[in-house]
């Protein structure tokens, strides 16, 4: 892999900067602070994104990769690898702003990456959050109970979903449920239900530790009626392909995650940095084992936060390649989840008093960072899932 950026994302990646410090930063705190209120800010922006993704060819600003790569042969640097890049930089704004964003949902990219053509044409448009955890369904997805019955030309679904991002704002809902239990995970499939489809109704909003500004739903499903052609692909069971189809999902949206976390983290190492300038050497002349205490914590943290860049990007350019990335993506979620939690509590800590007030951000982003390593499958899950790939063992034989 070539380490650096690739150039023609140069002006999207100085554009999204530009968003983070003079559009999200401004009003991180004050949607922090009124939570659950709608970022108004956010409508123009939107639209800006908008028009960046449908005129930029092989570019995706925002948070969801809203088209697929193509299908050329060689080297590609694509949506995928211009999505990571572009979140980073949103995220070193704000991770919950970039999270309330129209049109930038997860469910976006779940759609991208299992919808048909005739689907990808008619939600093209569409806010879609995500809805896949249940009250008694967390990391282990294959384990969901919402069930989803065929009746004539609709399916009609039932059950209860908790933490779905955007659930009240949302166009619409990317609900994964069930078309027969007794098959086990061959027979999940995702169905998109718009908002207002009578059946699927807003239980609650969560009052939570971070990200205030984005709304986390819970959603109750009962007797809703879907039409058919909303199930996303093919509504066949594969048994033999098994869970895969549908974890194509994340092996899209992980890498995004990944790049939440690497914003978020960036933002809290370069305030550390400013705030300790004197104690640095901006040319890292200074042998590490030389330098100060404080000077070493802030270069080990660096380090850590470039090589879960660096495997970010890996997962991401995979995908615009079309190369297996599961694993990879795997990867990088839990490396990125782990060192965003470490970097940001670290940051407030070096900070003492300046890191536990509110007069900096510094306590916000670690508030925010822990959410980074447990939604789209927590540290534990995704170690689960490298060691079953690295020692070709399948969920049954290593659990």
């Amino acid at each position: 892999m070539n380490l650096q950026n690739p150039k023609k994302f140069k002006l999207l990646i100085d554009q999204a900067h530009q968003v983070a410090i003079n559009v999200l930063r401004p009003i991180s705190r004050k949607y922090d602070k009124a939570e659950h209120s709608y970022p108004k800010e956010l409508d123009m922006l939107a639209s800006l994104v908008d028009g960046m993704n449908e005129g930029g060819e092989g570019m995706n600003a925002g948070a969801a990769v809203g088209k697929r790569g193509t299908n050329e042969q060689g080297n590609k640097n694509g949506v995928n690898l211009s999505t990571a890049l572009s979140v980073i930089e949103m995220c070193y704004g704000d991770t919950a702003l970039l999270l309330s964003m129209p049109r930038q949902g997860l469910g976006n990219s779940a759609i991208a990456a299992v919808a048909n053509e005739e689907q990808l044409e008619r939600f093209k448009n569409t806010w879609a959050a995500m809805a896949i955890t249940e009250p008694n369904c967390g990391s282990d997805s294959a384990a969901i109970r919402t069930t989803a019955t065929k009746d004539g030309e609709d399916y009609i679904l039932n059950g209860e979903k908790i933490f779905v991002t955007s659930g009240d704002r949302a166009d619409a809902i990317v609900v994964w449920a069930t078309l027969d239990k007794k098959l086990g995970r061959s027979a999940i499939k995702s169905f998109v239900i718009p908002k207002g489809t009578p059946g699927m109704t807003v239980e609650r909003l969560e009052h939570k530790l971070g990200i205030k500004a984005s709304d986390t739903a819970v959603i109750r499903l009962i007797d809703c009626r879907v039409p058919a052609n909303n199930l996303l692909g093919n509504a066949e069971i594969d048994i033999a392909k098994g869970f895969a189809g549908v974890m194509e999902t994340f092996d899209n949206t992980r890498p995004l995650v990944a790049a939440m976390a690497i914003g978020c983290a960036k933002a809290s190492l370069e305030s550390i940095k400013e705030i300790f300038s004197d104690c640095l050497d901006p040319q890292y002349i200074t042998p590490y084992l030389q330098t100060t205490h404080i000077a070493s914590q802030i270069y080990r943290m660096e380090a850590e936060w470039e090589a879960a860049r660096l495997l970010t990007l890996k997962a991401a350019w995979m995908a615009d390649n079309k190369k297996p990335n599961s694993k990879e993506a795997s990867i990088s979620k839990a490396k990125a989840g782990r060192i965003c939690n470490e970097i940001t509590l670290k940051c407030v800590e070096l900070a003492s008093t300046i890191g536990y007030n509110e007069d900096e951000l510094l306590e916000k982003w670690a508030r925010d960072s822990k959410i980074l390593d447990i939604f789209e499958g927590t540290q534990q899950i995704q170690q689960l899932i490298i060691a079953r790939r690295e020692l070709g063992k399948s969920s049954s034989e290593l659990k």
